[in-house]
């Protein structure tokens, strides 16, 4: 019998499953609560409460640890991770001004060169070393992670690879080259790519970190895999140097857990977390790549993965009360900590914090907000002179009241930015907190829930009438809010895969009032009527809670299987190993044909020569990469594309695409060599 444990690391929940391998059936699950910044706690209580679930199992016994997560997608979504600086060489100044490259740098520090390479692979100008020297003998000491990007780097890696390694000898930090990411030609989109990934090193290994710390400590050998944003799984050592390739991780997951739990072919899943809402079309059971790359918070990434619609809509959802006269209410897209589970983890300090604001008529929002440290000491990069380290030496003793921890307008700022980074939770009123006044939803502290919904009741909208007459009023406002952003959600997904040509965006579509009006199915002269065709997978602890009253919505069926709360652990075991390498062939002028390899461009004449090349060196990489990601013995699959243009009449080639892919199931029972990290 070969037992799979299964790990999910989500912004609310560690889930954890124990699978037999053999009888395909889910022997144990457990969950326990994410714990920042020290993943290692959540994890190891996870591992530790299924194990407890299956005694008869020994560690032995384990021969494959697999994890998905949704951090890497929550903190893009957020707008969190490590402060990062970009590397552009031989690019034109318009190039930040690109694909919102230049939002995504934000304040953080922009570091132009020469260089570059033309689309044949030759070189544009030469790289300057000894600017780059001075430019990060320069940087903020608060950088942890650089990211590099050259004019055609994915013709010729030369200039890349060399500011690489004067990085690490100069300064020691972890970076990304953005030709290692994607083989695409587009320079502001590989830029962009590169520099989040960057922002994320840290956040992900210290996940690897806290799940090799606690196997070794429940000695279980077995290879530690992570579930890629297509599906596929990975070694964990390779993860460390490609984060990015994690973001839609947990929604990869949960679509191979919805296809093995349902064993539906067609069907919309809906993954419904604490921050993020995902949603994408699973078709003859496997759900669809996106062609265009991954998109995660507004930002369109080069990362191959799942083409899953992510929106920053969970059960921790932040509760938004809108100025117009009904005080319309909007859930997210930012994540706070339910009073009902801040309640569990300060009990005295919230019912103390609720109870006073109950004395107050109106009582104002920042006297019944706590501001939560995620950080044990002081961090480090925060110079200790700022009001951000202010703000943070105020939380060192715990939590606090944000009407006490406020002492100035410019302390706001600092702790929005201590928010953004991740350092700080900010409590609220969620869904949660209505679904465990509603009798939805239990396990956490109902009283504070039903306290915080009071104080959210007694608001004014703009015709100064109070948001609703009671807590358990207020709660049903906020469930039927997140039931009909929900189905937003889900339209929108569906229209997008729609293989009808639309006149309008599905976005849109899936806001317009004709369409909103077929769902309310409201009387009028016209009757207008609007369901969704297929089946919903709904899973997520939560999705019991909500689903039923989506599929009303909708006109469709709402499946919520078995096992739906820990469908992403399910699923984070049931994949494949899978390395994809691409390479081309250009055809520059008659007679010249050049094979583009990792060492650099090779020139010939003979078309059926640089082939055998490419596809040599494209295997070698791919095969070397499984290796890495935890298979031995991997099949081989190679996709071809042409693409010629016609001159004077005749056929002339422009261009040999070739894809090479190394899959197969990863090694099961030993633990596959670390390799050292080169992100």
């Amino acid at each position: 019998m070969a037992i799979l444990l299964g790990l999910d690391t989500g912004g609310t929940f560690t889930d954890a499953v124990l699978l037999d391998d053999e009888a395909q059936r889910v022997v144990a699950k457990a969950k326990s609560l994410t714990t920042r910044p020290d993943l290692s706690l959540g994890i190891g209580r996870a591992i530790d409460a299924v194990l407890a679930q299956a005694p008869d199992i020994a560690p032995a016994e384990i021969a494959l640890v697999s994890v998905s997560t949704t951090l890497a997608t929550n903190a893009l979504v957020e707008g969190q991770g490590d402060r990062a600086a970009l590397v552009l060489i031989g690019f034109d100044a318009a190039i930040s001004r690109r694909d919102n490259l230049a939002e995504a740098l934000g304040d953080a520090p922009l570091i132009e060169l020469s260089g570059g390479h033309t689309h044949a692979g030759a070189e544009a100008a030469p790289f300057d070393p000894e600017a780059l020297a001075e430019a990060l003998d320069a940087l903020p000491g608060e950088i942890a992670a650089l990211a590099v990007a050259a004019q055609f780097a994915t013709r010729n890696p030369a200039h890349e690879i060399a500011a690489r390694e004067l990085i690490r000898a100069r300064r020691g930090l972890p970076v990304t080259c953005s030709h290692e990411l994607s083989a695409g030609l587009n320079g502001p989109r590989r830029a962009l790519t590169a520099l989040l990934n960057a922002r994320l090193v840290s956040m992900i290994d210290r996940l690897v970190t806290a799940c090799d710390r606690h196997l070794a400590a429940r000695a279980i050998s077995a290879p530690l895999m992570v579930v890629r944003g297509d599906g596929a799984l990975v070694s964990s050592a390779l993860v460390r140097e490609r984060p990015i390739e994690t973001i839609l991780s947990g929604p990869a997951a949960s679509a191979a857990g919805a296809a093995w739990l349902t064993w539906l072919d067609t069907a919309l899943v809906s993954d419904i977390g604490g921050t993020t809402t995902d949603v994408c079309l699973l078709r003859d059971g496997k759900p669809a790549i996106d062609p265009d790359g991954a998109r995660v918070g507004g930002w369109r990434t080069m990362v191959e993965a799942v083409a899953m619609r992510t929106t920053g809509l969970g059960g921790d959802s932040e509760v938004q009360v809108g100025d117009g006269l009904d005080g319309a209410l909007t859930l997210g897209p930012r994540r706070v900590l339910p009073l009902a589970l801040a309640a569990t983890q300060f009990p005295d300090l919230v019912h103390a914090m609720l109870d006073d604001a109950l004395t107050r008529i109106p009582a104002p929002d920042d006297t019944w907000q706590l501001a939560v440290p995620l950080f044990r000491a002081l961090p480090p990069d925060l110079p200790p002179e700022s009001r951000d380290a202010q703000i943070a030496t105020r939380l060192l003793d715990g939590p606090a009241r944000v009407a006490a921890l406020l002492r100035s307008r410019i302390d706001a700022p600092a702790l929005t930015r201590l928010v953004r980074r991740g350092l700080v939770q900010m409590t609220g009123p969620t869904p949660s907190d209505a679904a465990h006044v509603l009798g939805l939803q239990t396990g956490w502290d109902a009283r504070a829930s039903e306290k915080a919904l009071t104080l959210l009741a007694r608001r004014r909208a703009g015709n100064g009438q109070p948001l609703a007459p009671d807590a358990a009023a207020m709660a049903q406002r906020i469930v039927d809010r997140l039931t009909a952003q929900s189905a937003t959600c889900l339209l929108e997904a569906a229209l997008a895969e729609d293989p009808r040509d639309w006149p309008l965006g599905p976005d849109t579509l899936a806001r317009h009032p004709l369409m909103q009006a077929g769902l309310d199915r409201a009387p009028g002269l016209v009757r207008i009527a609007a369901r969704l065709d297929v089946p919903v997978i709904a899973l997520g602890a939560s999705a019991g809670c909500y689903y039923p009253a989506v599929g009303r919505r909708l006109g469709c069926e709402a499946v919520v299987p078995d096992h739906a709360g820990v469908a992403n652990a399910v699923g984070a075991v049931v994949g494949q190993v899978s390395m994809s390498v691409e390479g081309v062939i250009t055809f520059p002028a008659p007679g010249e044909i050049i094979a583009h390899l990792e060492s650099g461009p090779g020139r010939g004449t003979d078309a059926d020569e640089a082939l055998a090349l490419l596809q040599a060196d494209l295997t070698r990489r791919a095969t070397e990469r499984a290796a890495r990601a935890g298979l031995d013995a991997p099949r081989i699959s190679i996709v071809r594309e042409d693409t010629g243009a016609q001159i004077e009449g005749r056929d002339m080639p422009v261009e040999t695409r070739l894809r090479v892919t190394a899959s197969g199931r990863p090694r099961l029972g030993t633990t596959p060599g670390t390799a050292p990290a080169t992100a």
